[in-house]
């Protein structure tokens, strides 16, 4: 696939006086949403994780919370096709945006996986291991303790959610899959009936706006990128398509199960995008 679409620099955007007053009013409220919600659910677990250690039955309920009242907040429209899938197993998305972590938290229970330099960042590494999030390191050395890891997190009925592209795009098209990580359910127990579930998550830019305006990539900084959202008097709209599950023990590797996840993702997010 050509890299030419990463050739291109970030649209620039310039704010005028009425968006920093949107910022100023969606800046304090999205504040006191997240860290409110923070503070909500790091006093439950102290409640929750002696009573059910990994098991979490309360506070995926108030994550799911703030990142649907997130978009109301910030005008985008929210819209999903399907549910979230009831078999043990992970999710796998394309990668448009940080706004995907909202969008997929907002329509189920899942806990992401992600690499361990995340959980050393401020503000998002805080989120992060709050919320539950994997983190995993990509040393091929390091593979056994990260199957162990999930199985351990499949074994208390969690639902994983990775990225196979590996990073972020500009919301337009699907990069190839990257496989290591679905190597690790094929590890599981024989009878653990373990599924992924493919999603494809689409962005339909507000009306007049670049098709990629919602996309964060390359050495996109955040603040900018968040401070051009919050800006936007009239949002465009977010999707978020369930396709139906795949059981594991009807591939042959990782490959196979890879390429099929990547195909049914990418059908389903160009479609949406034609249909616009």
């Amino acid at each position: 696939m050509s890299n030419a679409w990463n050739e291109h620099a970030p649209d620039q955007v310039r704010i005028a006086a009425g968006g920093w007053l949107l910022i100023a009013l969606r800046g304090a409220l999205l504040a006191a949403l997240v860290f409110g919600g923070l503070v909500a659910l790091l006093l439950l677990r102290l409640l929750e994780r002696p009573l059910f250690g990994l098991y979490r039955p309360i506070t995926p309920f108030i994550t799911q919370a703030v990142c649907r009242n997130a978009f109301r907040i910030l005008g985008i429209r929210f819209a999903t096709q399907g549910k979230l899938m009831n078999h043990h197993g992970a999710v796998v998305a394309n990668h448009s945006s940080w706004l995907d972590i909202f969008a997929l938290n907002a329509t189920g229970r899942i806990y992401f996986v992600s690499k361990s330099e995340v959980a050393r960042w401020p503000l998002i590494g805080w989120l992060a291991r709050a919320t539950g999030t994997v983190f995993i390191d990509r040393n091929p050395r390091q593979a056994r303790q990260q199957t162990a890891l999930f199985e351990a997190r499949l074994a208390a009925g969690h639902k994983l959610l990775f990225f196979p592209e590996g990073t972020s795009t500009d919301g337009l098209q699907v990069l190839p899959f990257k496989t290591t990580l679905f190597q690790a359910f094929f590890a599981q127990p024989s009878d653990a009936k373990i599924h992924i579930q493919p999603v494809s998550v689409i962005y339909h830019s507000p009306q007049g706006e670049t098709s990629r305006f919602y996309g964060w990539w390359g050495d996109m900084g955040f603040a900018p990128h968040l401070l051009k959202i919050m800006a936007t008097g009239r949002q465009g709209r977010v999707e978020v398509i369930y396709h139906p599950a795949l059981a594991v023990a009807d591939f042959s590797g990782r490959k196979a199960l890879a390429a099929r996840a990547e195909t049914v993702v990418r059908a389903g997010h160009r479609a949406a995008l034609e249909a616009q």
